[in-house]
């Protein structure tokens, strides 16, 4: 049997995999989203609906959170290519630097936030196709940072009301 390449496709945002199969993108020529956070993310998989495994570039800047403090069902991993950050993991701060490794097995509390004078670059990996459990539980530690919803939830809606809605955005010359 032979895989086929999936074609990619030029939006207006950037290029995105329109199909299943084995394909090479540049990270530099991939649709880019600004998070509500400020976050600014790419998910390599563009609109596909069935990958067994995520891999994303984040860039943070300092005082940026990832995410907000939560927990899942299913392993996250986080590379830090560059710049310092901060992981809040089952309520303990610990500094993040270059080629520093975050490991998440399932149902670890945790968030990501940029630190130092610059953005720093993350390379995240995690399971897809998750059911749940998922949780956004408070946490004080995280709260100093604001990086936990205001009340334990388990809506990703509550948890992230705050913010503004994720919305494709070029690549603007952010990586190195």
């Amino acid at each position: 049997m032979t895989v086929p390449e999936a074609p990619l496709e030029q939006t207006e945002h950037g290029l995105i995999p329109a199909g299943e199969g084995w394909f090479v993108l540049n990270a530099k020529d991939a649709r880019w989203n600004l998070e509500g956070t400020g976050q600014r993310l790419t998910f390599f998989e563009g609109d596909a609906e069935r990958w067994q495994v995520g891999l994303n570039v984040s860039i943070l800047e300092p005082g940026q959170q990832m995410a907000m403090y939560h927990f899942e069902d299913e392993q996250e991993d986080f590379l830090v290519v560059s710049g310092d950050a901060i992981v809040i993991v089952e309520g303990e701060e610990r500094p993040l630097r270059a080629w520093d490794l975050v490991h998440c097995p399932p149902g670890t509390k945790h968030v990501i936030v940029g630190a130092g004078t610059g953005p720093a670059i993350l390379v995240s990996v995690g399971s897809r196709g998750s059911e749940g459990p998922w949780g956004y539980p408070v946490d004080p530690v995280a709260a100093r940072h604001d990086a936990c919803a205001k009340e334990e939830t388990t809506d990703s809606g509550v948890a992230y009301e705050r913010f503004a809605k994720r919305a494709p955005t070029p690549y603007e010359g952010w990586l190195p």
